[in-house]
């Protein structure tokens, strides 16, 4: 503080608390909120460990998480009707983060026109679906022992989800990020396909989730979807 020349009250008004509080930090070794010592670190231009040491300490574990309502050991135990059923309920937004899962539209021939009325009812619909010919998604076929299978795949579910582009509320994407996990969200609901090496995605674990005040899990997953979105390509109309 003496050589940013920072006094206690002006510390206090940067982040917001009383002129006593910062007095103790200082004369009395108290330790602020994790928040508070963010924000004090960062207008002192220190690093908040090198003020405050005991912060290092990681935070009590939960046993499980207040946003986690199911893990199943792979996708392939869950029915299609789970995925759709998610989707006829959603009233502000449907993502859908995959390479292919082709297995939507085999098992659910009516998932366009499924999106489309949710879409109408003013339901923003996003999906974005791997380039098949990315550097990514080749890789990811010999790591399945797939060879060009996924790649196909991605070319077939191009075909299916391209009907869509163009549809008010519906855009479709094509990426070519490394797919960690395949992503199917519906309003505060998510479902997580989480990959694993070497093994397809059917046979893959999949967390169910729900947005809970507490919780940050869901969160993260949806910024690495609007993460991913941000790199797509717009997929045209057919001519």
């Amino acid at each position: 503080m003496a050589a940013g020349g920072w006094t206690y009250a002006a510390l206090a008004q940067q982040v917001e608390v009383d002129a006593k509080s910062v007095e103790r930090w200082v004369n009395l070794g108290r330790i602020p909120r994790r928040a508070t010592a963010l924000q004090a670190a960062k207008a002192l231009g220190e690093d908040v460990h090198a003020l405050w040491p005991a912060l290092r300490q990681a935070r009590p574990a939960r046993a499980i998480s207040p946003e986690s309502v199911a893990l199943y050991e792979q996708r392939a135990d869950i029915p299609v009707s789970t995925f759709t059923d998610l989707m006829a309920q959603a009233r502000e937004r449907i993502d859908i983060l995959v390479y292919a899962a082709v297995f939507l539209h085999e098992a659910y021939p009516r998932l366009n026109e499924l999106l489309t009325e949710r879409a109408a009812e003013g339901c923003t619909v996003r999906i974005a679906i791997g380039g098949a010919d990315s550097d990514n998604v080749q890789a990811r076929g010999q790591e399945e022992r797939f060879g060009h299978g996924i790649e196909s795949r991605c070319r077939l579910a191009l075909m299916h989800y391209r009907p869509l582009a163009g549809t008010p509320g519906i855009e479709v994407r094509t990426h070519e990020t490394t797919l960690y996990n395949s992503l199917y969200r519906t309003d505060d609901q998510l479902l997580v396909n989480a990959h694993v090496w070497g093994v397809n995605a059917y046979a893959a674990p999949v967390w169910h989730l729900r947005r809970h005040e507490t919780g940050g899990l869901f969160d993260t997953y949806a910024e690495s979807f609007d993460a991913v979105w941000a790199t797509a390509t717009p997929v045209r109309e057919e001519g």
